[in-house]
């Protein structure tokens, strides 16, 4: 395994961060590591990430949202996101994964549910040989900087310009 592990960041308005995240997922479990998922603001079980996971099992899925994030209330949100975000305190901290991806932490940061401070807190805290991963669109500059490697998805075009909305098994 890794001596030290890195932060990354996958921001951007554009499609594939959470997809880019779980194909590192994917191939840290194949390499025999040990990795858990924590999505942050979405509340879906329905979506193929999570199917896929109750199936094979290949690595932790942790969503502590039991609700529809894009009909819920802020206070709904921010009671969530208060519970996921100390759940994640402690994972990030324990040394018990070798890859942390925190989904969508970074939209959390941009709607005021997480402080860019708590999410940088979080960064500094993590165990040394933990990768850890955040995704969102909004990546404050100070994240961009505390990271290590920072990738950001550009929108050039996209089906839902042209009013195709989500497929299954594609955008879920």
């Amino acid at each position: 395994m890794c001596e030290r592990g890195l932060i990354q960041v996958y921001t951007g308005a554009g499609k594939g961060k959470t997809t880019a995240a779980l194909g590192l997922a994917l191939r840290a479990v194949g390499q025999g590591m040990k990795v858990i998922v924590i999505q942050f603001i979405k509340g879906d079980r329905s979506c193929g990430e999570h199917r896929f996971c109750a199936r094979y099992r290949p690595f932790e899925l942790v969503q502590l949202n039991p609700g529809d994030s894009f009909v819920q209330t802020r206070e709904e949100l921010r009671e969530t996101t208060e519970r996921t975000l100390a759940f994640a305190q402690k994972t990030v901290v324990s040394g018990q994964y070798d890859v942390v991806i925190l989904d969508e932490i970074l939209v959390a940061v941009s709607k005021g549910l997480v402080t860019s401070e708590e999410a940088l807190e979080l960064m500094g805290r993590k165990a040394r040989k933990t990768e850890l991963v955040l995704t969102g669109r909004g990546a404050t500059k100070e994240i961009i900087e505390k990271a290590d490697l920072v990738t950001e998805m550009v929108a050039i075009k996209h089906p839902f310009d042209s009013g195709i909305t989500g497929r299954k098994g594609i955008e879920y």
